[in-house]
């Protein structure tokens, strides 16, 4: 089971768009060198919608080589077209991904059925661990607990990445699904509960920023030091809403900028955040203790 703080990762950009690719495998290098229990590339915050397929695919490519079977690696491979996805997750196996992160079909609006068609469409074409990408925010659509049940059965739907806000969630769904179905959150303010409810651990954009701090927490958490944990949950809270200050991943890639892992540069239809919200990104930073 994937536990603990994972980080959803910024993909580095230079030259109008193309793919940093040293800096990239520089900034997972150093993600696993503060501790963080797991990487995701090509998730939203990779700007996997703006990045084209053969990138998609090798970017999957250079984070495992550089993690080298030191931490796992949960590759992103949704699209809101079946066939894409299947294709994605294809190139994320042979790469040697540990599991495919797969979201939840967006603009097409599917029914329950159609996401349940998707999903088995997608484990029975590739043999990898999938883990369920819910994220109604973006995708409109919402997966019922009654769904993912259904899609648990098949033995390599292993779990969910819950971004729903709804702390019932996780408890719901470990009762309907038991404890080994691998509930991981979405949303790092509120993590501490989401464990609490029965979660496992974040998929998380701060972590980008704060490594170090984001797996501690976790770890402390996990050794029953739940005054460390609170600790460093509340040190945080500034950074988780800078974080999403504007559309993720601008702040993330401006605030990985000030500590000079990349250039900040996002792809359209994304572009560099307002003045305001950097002085706020940069202000997290100092509160924090990460930027002086």
């Amino acid at each position: 089971m994937f536990k603990g703080c994972i980080t959803a990762l910024i993909t580095p950009f230079r030259d109008g768009g193309e793919v940093d690719e040293k800096a990239f495998q520089e900034f997972v290098a150093w993600q696993i060198e503060e501790g963080i229990h797991g990487v995701v590339p090509m998730g939203t915050t990779g700007e996997s919608p703006t990045v084209l397929h053969e990138s998609h695919a090798h970017v999957i490519k250079l984070c495992v080589e550089t993690a080298a079977g030191r931490v796992p690696v949960i590759a992103g491979t949704g699209s809101n077209s079946t066939d894409e996805a299947i294709w994605l997750t294809k190139r994320a196996k042979e790469a040697g991904a540990d599991a495919a992160l797969v979201v939840t079909p967006y603009y097409n609006k599917p029914t329950q059925e159609g996401m349940y068609q998707h999903y088995k469409a997608i484990h029975d074409a590739v043999d990898i661990p999938i883990i369920i990408y819910n994220i109604p925010g973006r995708s409109v659509i919402d997966m019922t607990v009654e769904t993912m049940g259904r899609l648990a059965m098949l033995p390599n739907i292993i779990g969910v990445k819950d971004a729903t806000n709804d702390l019932t969630r996780p408890l719901k769904t470990r009762v309907a699904l038991g404890p080994d179905f691998c509930q991981l959150s979405g949303e790092d303010a509120t993590i501490m509960a989401f464990m609490g409810q029965g979660g496992h651990g974040c998929i998380s954009v701060t972590s980008n920023i704060a490594p170090k701090l984001c797996s501690q927490m976790h770890e402390a958490w996990q050794k029953g030091d739940i005054a460390t944990a609170y600790e460093i949950r509340d040190r945080l809270l500034p950074l988780h809403e800078a974080m999403f200050c504007e559309t993720s991943p601008g702040p993330a890639k401006y605030a990985a900028k000030l500590l000079g892992k990349c250039d900040g540069s996002v792809k359209l239809p994304l572009v560099e955040i307002s003045d305001a919200s950097k002085q706020k990104v940069r202000n997290a930073l100092e509160t924090v203790g990460i930027l002086s």
